[in-house]
Order: C-alpha cells, then structure tokens, then sequence
C-alpha cells in the first residue's frame, strides 16, 4: 500500500473530526480546536480531499464565531477560501450560500454609548470596544475580498459577485470605528442594493463633520455613473431624498450637489456638449477632491464614447482603488 493511499485511511471523514473539535471548543479550548482546525484541515487537503476540508473549515469558522472567537473564525474562514482556489471549485450559488452562512456568523456588536469620557473606567471600556470592532471589521473584510477574489478566477462577474460587495459594505460600515465612506462606497457601487446605500449614505450625514455630507454623496453617484449604472444613480439619490424626509436630516445644498441632479438629467439623453459645460461650470466644486475629475473622465467614456487622454490600460481599476483604499 502506497503512503499517499495509508494516509487518506488514517485521516477521518470529516464529520467525525467536526463532532470531535466541537467538544474541545465547548470545553473552551478555542486555541487548542484552532490549532486542530488547521492541521487537520490541511491533511484534507494534501489529501486532495478538498470537499471535505471546505466542510470542515466551514464549520470551524462558524463555531469559532459562535463563540466570539473573531480571529480564530476568521482565519478558518480564509483558510475556507484559500480551499476553494486550491480545490480550483467553480463559482456557483451553493458556494454563495456557504460564504453567507460564514458571514452571517460574524458578530454585530454596538459601541457603548453615553460614556463619560473623563471616567477612567469607561476609557477603557471605549478603548476595548474599538479594538474589538476593529478585529471583527478587518477579519470580515479579509475573508469576504478574498472571496471575491477566488470568485472573479472562478467564474463570477468581473467586478466580483454583487452580494458578496454587498455584504463587505455593510459589514464595514456597520462594525468598523471609522467611517470611510470612501471604501463602503466601493463596494456598495458594485452591490445590488442601491437602498441600503442609502441608508448608509443618511446615517453618514447625521454625523459626519460640515462638508463631508456633499463629498460622500458625489462620489457615490459618480462612482455609480463611472461603471456606467445610471438607474442605481437615480435609485440612491431618490431613496436618500425620501429618507432624509423620515429622519429629519437636511440633504446637503451645494453647488456640487446641483452638479449632481444636472449630471442625472443629462446623461438620460445624448448631450456631451452640456456635459462639458457642467464639467466647466462647477469646475471649483469638482476640483474639492481630485478623484472627481478622474471619474468624470470615465463618465463621458461610458455613456459618450469620449477617450480618456494618456488612458493607461487598468487605469480605471487603479482610479476606484485610490478612492477605496483597496
């Protein structure tokens, strides 16, 4: 018998491993179950029993989480992805689904609220929080683009799968202590969830510093108008308008925000000449962050056909990425 072929033997199947690692974590020994996660999962997969370590890993990272154990979920739930590039598994709705289940598994815990801030006691407290919501926002995100990475080599749309950006977005803008409206937006552009933006984009303006409110609008409808989704546009600024009725919140009124209701308009018709002349209008407005200028470029490529200047190939993926942070 040939060492590859005892090997496969003496490796449990995989659900007699998960019951077994379950028991562990229940007695409360996350870090002796972690380091039994990882080696066991990675005999699966020298192995070349790769449905089994997904079934394994999967189940780890959910049991982890369960249990709070964010960095240790969240490193089994990469491992999980890791499989799937190895196992080279195509990008299919039943993998969705199992990336979901992971996700979902994550916690959502608030920030305490209404503490004295000259309270040592409650510094702390705050500064604990914020940590912790620091490692459940970079553990989420570091599985969930890893996953959209495997997806676009797999078979997925070439932005990546919606709901999984979609997923990312709201897990950042919920859980992370630092609002970057910047990188939410990123995703949410290339989600299917105009609405919740929405939500989101409201929720900023309520507490966002004064000027920041028509920035973070802007650059979500031009990053919207870039990738040439001129019904997502109309749907955001729509909901926003309703919502802000709702919560009692005032929508910025600026001259960048003129440019923006100017820009929806025209663009639902062929009219490049007043396209420029809007760019050369709010010029100043524009010029308040130097990104606009790049995405308006992509605008009037998308929907008139005009050629980007010195366009470099990948320039456009480079552009989001600077606005991202990616």
């Amino acid at each position: 018998m040939s060492r590859e072929r005892a090997r496969r033997i003496a490796l449990a199947p995989a659900q007699e491993n998960i019951e077994k690692i379950k028991k562990v974590v229940e007695e409360g020994n996350y870090y002796g179950a972690q380091q039994m996660y990882k080696s066991i999962g990675a005999r699966y997969i020298s192995s070349d029993r790769y449905s089994e370590a997904l079934d394994f890993l999967q189940s780890g990272a959910c049991i982890q989480l369960e249990n709070g154990q964010v960095t240790c979920g969240a490193e089994l739930a990469v491992l999980f992805v890791e499989t799937l590039v190895k196992g080279k598994f195509p990008y299919d709705d039943d993998t969705l689904d199992r990336i979901k289940k992971i996700y979902k598994k994550f916690p959502r815990i608030s920030v305490p609220q209404h503490l004295d801030l000259a309270d040592d006691d409650d510094m702390q407290q705050l500064s604990e929080a914020l940590a912790a919501a620091k490692t459940r926002s970079e553990g989420c995100s570091s599985f969930l683009k890893a996953a959209i990475k495997w997806s676009i080599e797999f078979g997925a749309h070439r932005n990546g799968p919606p709901e999984i950006h979609d997923m990312l977005a709201d897990y950042i803008y919920s859980e992370s202590p630092e609002s970057d409206m910047a990188k939410v937006s990123y995703h949410f552009v290339r989600g299917k969830n105009p609405k919740k933006f929405a939500s989101a984009l409201v929720n900023f303006m309520g507490k966002c510093y004064p000027g920041e409110d028509d920035l973070a609008v802007a650059r979500a409808v031009l990053m919207y108008l870039a990738l040439g989704n001129l019904r997502d546009a109309n749907v955001l600024m729509d909901e926003m308008k309703k919502q802000v009725q709702v919560r009692e919140v005032d929508f910025p009124r600026s001259e960048l925000m003129q440019l923006v209701n100017y820009l929806l308009k025209t663009l639902e018709r062929d009219a490049l000449p007043l396209f420029n002349m809007l760019r050369q209008r709010y010029k100043s407005s524009i010029d308040r962050e130097p990104i606009f200028n790049e995405l308006l470029d992509e605008v009037a490529e998308k929907f008139y056909g005009v050629q980007r200047r010195n366009a470099m190939p990948g320039m456009f993926g480079d552009i989001f990425k600077m606005i991202s942070g990616e």
